[in-house]
């Protein structure tokens, strides 16, 4: 008797880890159903660029004033390029730049799915030589930013030589270390296909770096963004109190430090 209900914990245990195994991708991007285009601010564009496969790589583009930076700014898992309109708006009426890259499976990418780690690389990478090709716009006025999932694709980013600063908010050290706590009986870091590991590329980043957490962050805990923080040789590091994953930037003075942070300031 006792052997079978051993049998049964042990089959019923490998069947979950199958099948978290098979759908990880499905939990790890939960891209909001429909695609929507954003709303335009006065000079800002949709962009289509052609991905190195043929297939189309959208980004919202606000132009910069002149001499002044511009920051590239990769959204949340939960999120598609329309709902990054508002932050697009603020930017520019700061006199700075933004450029915001949809990711392959979300919003008018839908189609080019399913989304995953290497799939989002490469439409950075495409999105990343337009704007120094085509607009112009050069490293050293090269800001880039990334929340929540997104935090891994800029760090890549930077790793890969894109850049002169780094915003990283709500970031993780890793997607494994996330799983491994919402699941600590599962062997999350032996399923692990798409990894965004941040903390294995940190202490190699000499750019400044500003990373912003909220201490109720229910979604990545707080001490990922602190541990982040000792890893990076030139990082500031920004606790808001009582904030949680998708609050941190309601605060008009945390969006002042990040236009400041962009601009060359110490955030």
């Amino acid at each position: 008797m006792l052997y079978l209900i051993i049998a049964t914990a042990v089959v019923a245990y490998l069947g979950l880890c199958t099948l978290l195994y098979l759908r990880q991708r499905d939990l790890l991007y939960p891209a909001p159903p429909g695609a929507r285009e954003p709303r335009l601010v006065a000079e800002a564009k949709l962009l289509r660029l052609e991905g190195a496969k043929g297939a189309p790589v959208y980004v919202l583009h606000v132009p910069a004033a002149p001499g002044a930076p511009t920051v590239v700014h990769f959204h949340g898992n939960g999120e598609q390029l329309a709902d990054g309109a508002w932050l697009a708006l603020h930017y520019q009426e700061a006199g700075l730049g933004f450029y915001a890259v949809e990711y392959p499976g979300y919003g008018l990418m839908a189609e080019q799915g399913p989304p995953s780690e290497e799939g989002i690389y490469e439409a950075a990478e495409v999105a990343l030589a337009h704007l120094k090709g085509e607009l112009g716009v050069p490293r050293e006025r090269t800001v880039l930013q990334g929340q929540s999932l997104g935090s891994g694709v800029a760090v890549e980013m930077a790793k890969r030589g894109h850049g002169e600063r780094l915003v990283l908010l709500t970031p993780y050290t890793a997607i494994a270390d996330v799983g491994a706590r919402v699941f600590p009986w599962i062997p999350v870091r032996l399923l692990m296909k798409d990894r965004f590991d941040s903390a294995a590329k940190a202490p190699g980043l000499e750019l400044p770096v500003l990373i912003v957490h909220g201490t109720r962050d229910e979604v990545v805990p707080v001490d990922m963004g602190q541990s982040l923080g000792k890893l990076f040789p030139n990082a500031t590091v920004r606790i808001l109190e009582g904030r949680t994953h998708n609050d941190v930037l309601d605060r008009p003075e945390v969006l002042e430090d990040l236009m400041e942070f962009a601009r060359g300031g110490t955030g």
